[in-house]
């Protein structure tokens, strides 16, 4: 399974949608884009992680790098995730207090 990755700038924001399973393998790709936006400017991101099927350890390090490169220019990183499978891992793993998680895109851009 591959991991696909679309973003989209909404009202200052940018959301990227992300796809298929972040794994040991395809982490450094969701890795590499969040570098790259944060490198253009991008300080506000919502990662939407709906079509997302699996997430391991070397994505949750991915999400909390990405937090840290934002947090060091005062911005935000927030999550979409309504899956139970994906909830519970960050909710046993205490990333749950740490990430802002909300239920739509919608949602969290209004945050």
């Amino acid at each position: 399974m591959d991991l696909t990755l679309a973003t989209r700038e909404v009202d200052g924001a940018t959301v990227v949608a992300v796809g298929g399973e972040i794994d040991v393998y395809t982490a450094p790709k969701l890795r590499d884009k969040i570098t790259e936006l944060v490198g253009d400017g991008a300080y506000q991101l919502v990662i939407d992680l709906q079509g997302v099927e699996f997430l391991d350890s070397t994505g949750l390090g991915v999400l909390v790098g990405g937090l840290k490169k934002v947090r060091a220019h005062d911005g935000c990183l927030r999550l979409v995730c309504t899956q139970d499978r994906l909830l519970k891992i960050f909710r046993i793993t205490g990333l749950a207090k740490v990430f802002d998680i909300h239920d739509s895109a919608e949602a969290a851009l209004t945050a």
